[in-house]
């Protein structure tokens, strides 16, 4: 995930979601994913404390700020790439699988009070975003 001052999603070249300050979250499903590990993951999402305080702390989390959350389905976070130079990515769940986890991680996240936007999963799709630091992690 990416904090961000501004983050959209295009599909053909048109604008399917964009939002403010907030995070723009890249999703990996992996096979062994389900609906409570995707929960777990939207909590911390909400609760993590990466935005500043007045000091210049991180204090503050995606709840406090009021941010909002792009959620982007990318299944490539997955790759494999120990061996040769073409990436296998069978650690990734199926799209008819991973497809639901990835609606109930956006849904968590909803009822945690977060405002959530969505790429179009499956989708080819142009992302862009101003990377609010920068600062980037990877939540597993």
């Amino acid at each position: 995930m990416q904090r961000v001052s501004r983050a959209c999603v295009r599909v053909s070249g048109v604008t399917k979601s964009e939002i403010g300050s907030g995070l723009l979250v890249l999703l990996g499903i992996e096979r062994e994913d389900d609906d409570e590990a995707a929960r777990r993951l939207a909590s911390k999402v909400a609760h993590l404390r990466i935005f500043e305080n007045q000091a210049g702390r991180f204090d503050r989390s995606l709840l406090d700020t009021c941010g909002a959350a792009l959620v982007v389905s990318q299944f490539t976070l997955l790759a494999e790439t120990g061996k040769g130079n073409r990436p296998s990515f069978a650690a990734a769940a199926p799209p008819d699988r991973a497809e639901p986890i990835y609606e109930c991680f956006c849904a968590a996240l909803r009822e945690l009070g977060i405002a959530v936007e969505t790429g179009v999963f499956g989708a080819r799709m142009e992302v862009e975003l101003v990377n609010d630091g920068p600062v980037t992690l990877t939540l597993g």
